[in-house]
This record gives C-alpha cells, structure tokens and sequence, in this order.
C-alpha cells in the first residue's frame, strides 16, 4: 500500500489497497497507520454495506447511534433526512439532499461524546458527491490541541471532568425529547490519556459539551468558548479532506474532532458511517502519568 501524510501531524491517504480482500499484515498495518496518522482515507473502494461493517469489525465491535437503541430502551428515532431509512442499526445514514435545511456535523465535534463509552472510531464510506465539488470534512488533532496549551491551563484542566449532555445536539437540529424519551448524558474528563498511545488530548467540544463540572457557569463558559474557538481558528491543528466518489475516511473518535463544511447547499450528498466501540469510556490523564 502507498502511505501519503496530508499534513505532518494528522492524516494520510492510503492507496493501491482493496477494502473489501484485506490479508492480516494489511490489517495490521493499517492499525498501526490509525494510531499513528488518527485519520486514514481510502479512495476508490467498491464496498457493500456488509464489506464496509467488516472492515470496521477489524478494529472492534460496532456501535449502534442512540437514534437507532428506541427499541432498547427509551431511545429515539432522529434523522435529519427522512427519505433513505436503513434498518440496520449499525449504519448511520447521512443523505443530504438538495433543499435539505441542515446536514450533519456542521460544527466540530467527537461523535457522540455523550456516551459513556464513546465510539473508539468512526468509518465513513461516502458513494454520492456534490456537484459543486463541495462538502469537504476538517479534521483536528486533539493531542495537538493539548499540548498548545499554556502550563498553567493544563494543570487547570488537567483534573476537571465535563459534562457531555447529547440533548444539546438535538436541539441544534430543532428535535426536542417527547416525555418519557431518554438521550445520553455523560460525564467525562476534560483531558483524557489514550489508551493505545498513553497521550493526553482535550476532550470537550461544542456539539455535546454542557459544562465543566465544579466551577462556576461563567468560568466553564468561558473556559470551553475559548478551547472552542482556539481549535476551529488553529490551521496547524488541521487536515482537510475532499471527498470523491467511493471513498472511505475514517479517524479515531478518541483525539480527533471533525467538521462537515456544508458549502454545497442546492445539491445532494450521500454517505454510510459505520462506528467502532472503545472497550471502556475516556479515563483521566495526571500529569505524573
């Protein structure tokens, strides 16, 4: 396979691969690839819906959306785009049509950090895109983002958890829970170590994030509009990817914060994400770590 970096800290293209007829060295190696590049992009990959899930099962078991658990208990159905219902519940459907009024992701964000266990990765797998040769994802590195921090900012941030409330999204779509509707809520700590890598990252982001817990609201406020706004107005912390036809990106949920540039209203787009559990929810980094 041809490994090209899209930035010297985060992303790189994967080419001369097929997807869907991986050897266990190839697997191997692209795990290491994920670890160490946090975003990999694949193009030209003709993959089913059960090739795409068992690419993604390489890296553990899959995560079903809390928009897809209604029949697990007290869940919803939410979809910004009512037209394409998949009944798998490991697909995560965006299609985004023409006159849609909102498409997803449209701010930086982990998906659903919510959770209490958060996805590990996400895996999105896109066949339709604009015409207009828009709708390009930005992806941050939140190890980066860590370690741009002042001293004095670590050693505050560095034992605060957050809370990551997913009701705070929904309404960024206009859906409110109806009584007896349930939502995940979770609280998680602001700087977390990476299991695989042992690194700390910043972990709070807009879409999910309600507040830093045991300080004062205008402290947390301010706190999380800052670390907002230093991550989306930080270039060096960036790749940006354009997406062709039938090409699969996926990143690790875990250090990366993406955002879906919605620069293509009046066409249509149309993806599959596939999500990966993680084995346990994000632990706290100390600095004696």
């Amino acid at each position: 396979m041809l490994v090209t970096p899209i930035t010297p800290i985060i992303g790189a293209e994967i080419n001369d691969i097929c997807l869907a007829n991986l050897s266990n060295d190839e697997v191997a190696h692209i795990k290491e690839l994920f670890i160490q590049h946090m975003v990999l992009v694949f193009r030209d990959q003709e993959l089913t819906r059960e090739q795409h899930k068992a690419f993604s099962r390489n890296f553990g078991e899959l995560h079903i959306h809390p928009s897809k658990r209604s029949a697990k208990g007290g869940g919803m159905q939410t979809k910004l785009n009512k037209s394409e219902v998949s009944d798998d519940p490991e697909l995560f459907i965006i299609d985004t049509k023409p006159d849609s009024k909102q498409s997803n992701g449209e701010a930086w964000h982990s998906d659903v950090s919510c959770e209490e266990i958060p996805p590990l990765a996400s895996l999105l797998y896109v066949t339709k895109t604009p015409e207009n040769d828009g709708g390009d994802t930005m992806f941050a590195n939140m190890y980066e983002a860590y370690d741009a921090l002042s001293d004095d900012l670590k050693n505050l941030l560095m034992r605060k958890y957050a809370f990551h409330d997913g009701e705070i999204d929904l309404r960024n779509y206009g859906i409110k829970l109806k009584p007896g509707q349930l939502y995940p809520k979770a609280s998680h700590p602001v700087i977390p170590a990476h299991p695989e890598t042992n690194r700390p990252y910043l972990f709070v982001n807009g879409s999910f994030t309600s507040h830093i817990e045991g300080i004062a609201k205008w402290e947390s406020d301010m706190l999380l509009q800052g670390l907002y706004r230093f991550v989306a107005a930080s270039p060096k912390l960036q790749c940006r990817v354009k997406w062709h036809k039938n090409t699969l990106t996926m990143w690790d949920n875990r250090c990366v914060q993406h955002h879906a540039i919605r620069d293509y209203v009046g066409y249509s787009r149309y993806g599959e994400r596939v999500s990966v559990l993680a084995e346990q929810g994000p632990q706290a980094f100390f600095q004696d770590q």
